[in-house]
């Protein structure tokens, strides 16, 4: 797990080539109940770069509707969403092995089978193991912001990862992202609006209020009572 950490060299000249992420690795210490988890669970429910492709019928046992989502923190609301609904399949990628690991205790107390994760990098885990036109639905939750101007090109949302997600996305499929900061909603919603083959399913230049398939969390509560905006994007992606 985290092979994805280690700095990749040029092929020719093997200097060390610089990669601008969308996360840093703040890792803090796993709890006894989330390294027994990794420990124990991983074997099942994670999922690695070096299987390649996807494979459902491997996976899942089954070739249902898949959603995906991109950094789910702790994992409470994921699991949420696979209770929630069975019938769908639902895939995780998180760089953080705590919330990895908190994911694999909920997974477990629920019994939930239609969950699986990655811990690795979010862009290269879509170009190396997920099928065109395979998702229902990206999900995209309160992403870091980068508050900083200068930090704005940190962004996970930028241009060439949406062009990514559509190759992903099924005709029909949903790209929902969601966050707290104005700024980069605003910034979210200039990216899509020149984005091709993406219909926003809220109207040009406009946001959606929350679908009922994604959780409202602690944060976004504790968050409207100091006043603070929510705000959705649900792109579609056209035929």
């Amino acid at each position: 797990m985290l092979d994805f950490i280690k700095q990749d060299k040029d092929p020719e000249t093997g200097k060390v080539m610089r990669k601008v992420r969308s996360f840093v690795l703040r890792e803090g210490r796993l709890t006894t109940g989330q390294r027994n988890a990794l420990d124990t669970l991983w074997p099942t429910f994670g999922l690695e770069r070096d299987q390649g492709m996807l494979d459902p019928q491997t996976v899942f046992g089954r070739d249902a509707e898949r959603v995906l989502e991109i950094g789910y923190g702790m994992g409470q609301s994921l699991a949420a969403m696979a209770k929630a609904d069975p019938d769908k399949d639902f895939i995780g990628i998180e760089v953080h092995r705590p919330g990895v690991g908190a994911l694999l205790m909920e997974i477990e107390q629920q019994g939930l089978s239609n969950l699986r994760s990655y811990c690795d990098d979010a862009v290269e885990i879509l170009e190396l193991c997920i099928p065109d036109n395979s998702l229902s639905r990206v999900q995209l939750y309160f992403p870091d912001p980068w508050h900083k101007k200068k930090h704005h090109k940190r962004r996970i949302v930028q241009p060439a990862w949406v062009e990514r997600v559509r190759q992903k996305l099924q005709p029909g499929g949903i790209l929902h992202m969601a966050t707290d900061w104005e700024n980069y909603a605003e910034h979210m919603m200039e990216i899509m609006q020149d984005a091709e083959g993406f219909t926003n399913q809220a109207g040009t230049g406009q946001f959606s209020p929350r679908p009922a398939w994604r959780p409202e969390t602690k944060f976004e509560r504790r968050g409207e009572k100091l006043g603070h905006g929510v705000w959705d994007l649900l792109f579609e992606k056209r035929l």
